[in-house]
């Protein structure tokens, strides 16, 4: 495609602020509570992200952080949004429990017109990336294959399961980047054969990552149709993402990935939200469709 065709959609993300931003467990191989985060450094890289989207044009909304939760920012972990709809997040450790809770009050204060809590582990946009008209959904290490159902039948979208096969890449978007809505960049060697032959079938000419780029979380990239949000350090995918008419836009996330994180995990997306118009709070005789637990 022309690089004078692509062309950037407003978005609306949903991000929070790494004020207990820490390493203080470990529930990921890139987790070593013995390495320090620099709190002042992940606080600058943070805001500089934030900073990044209110100049390509998009909307940014916060929520409020909550002590005793060094894993809050991380927002794309916490729910599935799809035109309104929302499927808050149900951790698999319990050492993130507690953020659910804190997302699912942020939802049900607004005008979302459907906020449910997952019946299943499911771990959000961590795992699950909207394209194409369908949901592409990781599972192997952390959501569980039942909650793909329960996304279905509340986000109204075809599900496609993706199992993934190495520790190292325990969330799809640690290993998988959407950058339209039949474009995509992943690294082959985080699935097993049976998710290959499906992205083979679904995206013919993605751009393939290599292992050592990966692991630099170089496919927890931010798209939004024509710039690319990834780290500096791959320079090789930058090189071929400008071949296509996109833009990419390194930004160094250093201290997050001590987390096994990096843009794309403090994102949530919150699709559907009309061209990055601000959510709205709800008033007090405005009620959400729903607000129980997912079947």
């Amino acid at each position: 495609m022309s690089p004078a065709l692509r062309t950037a959609r407003k978005r609306h993300y949903l991000m929070c602020r790494p004020t207990y931003f820490a390493v203080d467990y470990a529930i990921n191989p890139w987790m070593d509570p013995a390495r320090p985060v620099d709190s002042a450094r992940a606080v600058r890289q943070w805001e500089r992200l934030v900073s990044l989207y209110r100049e390509l044009g998009h909307s940014v909304s916060l929520v409020e952080p909550r002590p005793g939760l060094p894993d809050m920012v991380f927002a794309s972990n916490a729910a599935s949004v799809v035109d309104q709809r929302v499927l808050v997040s149900r951790f698999r450790h319990p050492e993130r429990a507690a953020e659910a809770d804190a997302y699912r009050q942020w939802f049900t204060e607004r005008t979302f017109r459907r906020v449910a809590t997952a019946g299943h582990v499911n771990e959000g946009q961590g795992d699950i990336l909207p394209a194409a008209g369908l949901l592409l959904a990781g599972t192997g290490f952390r959501t569980e294959p039942a909650a793909h159902a329960e996304l279905q039948a509340l986000l109204g979208l075809p599900v496609v399961t993706l199992t993934l096969t190495d520790p190292r890449f325990y969330h799809l978007d640690t290993a998988l980047a959407v950058l339209g809505e039949t474009e995509a960049m992943y690294y082959p060697g985080a699935f097993d054969p049976a998710a290959r032959a499906t992205l083979e079938a679904l995206f013919p000419d993605a751009l393939l990552a290599e292992r050592a780029e990966a692991e630099a979380f170089a496919l927890n990239a931010v798209c939004d149709g024509r710039h690319v949000v990834l780290p500096p350090s791959a320079v090789r995918l930058a090189a071929q993402l400008e071949e296509r008419g996109f833009q990419p836009i390194g930004v160094e996330m250093s201290e997050f990935l001590k987390a096994g994180g990096a843009a794309k995990c403090c994102t949530l997306d919150l699709h559907g939200c009309a061209e990055g118009e601000p959510v709205r709070l709800r008033r007090d005789t405005e009620v959400a469709e729903d607000t129980r637990e997912a079947a």
